[in-house]
């Protein structure tokens, strides 16, 4: 008696392979694009070589001799370390207030209707389009009024309130994406508002919360003006305006340790991206099981 094999079958056939991915050819505007990184690049290539170069100037070069002098001019109390601590004061305190406040206005243009609702949105995009210098003398003349010129807590608040309006604008775009349903069954269960808000909503916007708050510190960060305008104490000053300390009165400048004390000015935007930064890549998971 012999036996045979059985016939085989279309699961045991071995899958068929895929086609490799075309390599797309450059072309033009690949060259424009590297063309303008390059142009982006040089800055920032000038700013690494020069915090080496003990005899820094503006020109972008290979330090003959590496050093690490420029770190060790700047690392002192009164060029680096009090002037960080008060922008971290300062851009914390207002990006802190901005987030808290944009959540709080934005629910409502989110989750009701009304007809001040659209009139309100084009009032702060609006406002996202006006430039600080505009408003800093009608500002100043109201600071000098009220004396509070000098005063750090209301160069906070200000801060805040010029990065509010667009704080708001984007805080609205990310909590229309959390569905409205699962506010309504937290409703039902008896849940109140600033609950939902809190336990639901947030955690569900988390992106979106990260953005807005990444958004505002770098956009006080970087903020001259204003802290230049209000704050006269050399005490109170913020690493953004402590940058005149690297130009001496016969405008001379120091470029190989104001290229040092750059990369330490912006090294916590760039640690607050990168402990943020995980948050940005995360979606709505529990919006999705909603609508499965």
């Amino acid at each position: 008696m012999t036996v045979t094999a059985p016939a085989p079958t279309a699961l045991d056939d071995p899958p068929p392979l895929s086609p490799a991915p075309k390599r797309r050819k450059p072309n033009a505007a690949d060259a424009v694009l590297i063309a303008i990184g390059a142009f982006f690049c040089i800055p920032l290539a000038w700013v690494v070589l020069a915090s080496f170069d003990g005899e820094a100037s503006l020109s972008v070069a290979w330090p003959a001799d590496a050093t690490l002098d420029n770190y060790a001019a700047v690392l002192n109390t009164e060029t680096t370390f009090r002037p960080m601590w008060n922008s971290i004061v300062l851009c914390g305190g207002a990006t802190v207030i901005t987030v808290v406040c944009a959540v709080l206005a934005a629910y409502p243009l989110s989750r009701y209707r009304s007809r001040a609702s659209r009139p309100f949105l084009l009032t702060i995009v609006f406002a996202t389009g006006l430039p600080i210098t505009a408003i800093m003398i009608p500002v100043y003349a109201l600071f000098v009024q009220v004396n509070l010129v000098d005063s750090m807590p209301a160069a906070v608040l200000f801060l805040a309130t010029s990065a509010l309006p667009y704080a708001i604008f984007l805080t609205k775009g990310f909590m229309d994406g959390v569905p409205l349903e699962i506010e309504e069954s937290a409703w039902t269960d008896g849940a109140t508002m600033l609950r939902t808000l809190w336990e639901i909503v947030l955690p569900l916007m988390r992106p979106g919360v990260a953005v807005v708050a990444i958004f505002t510190l770098v956009q006080t960060w970087g903020n001259f003006f204003v802290p230049f305008m209000l704050l006269l104490s050399p005490e109170k000053l913020p690493a953004a305006v402590s940058l005149f300390t690297f130009s001496s009165q016969y405008g001379q400048v120091a470029y190989g340790q104001l290229a040092a004390f750059s990369i330490l000015y912006s090294a916590p935007v760039v640690i607050l991206y990168l402990l943020m930064g995980r948050r940005l890549g995360t979606g709505f998971a529990a919006a999705g099981g909603l609508k499965a």
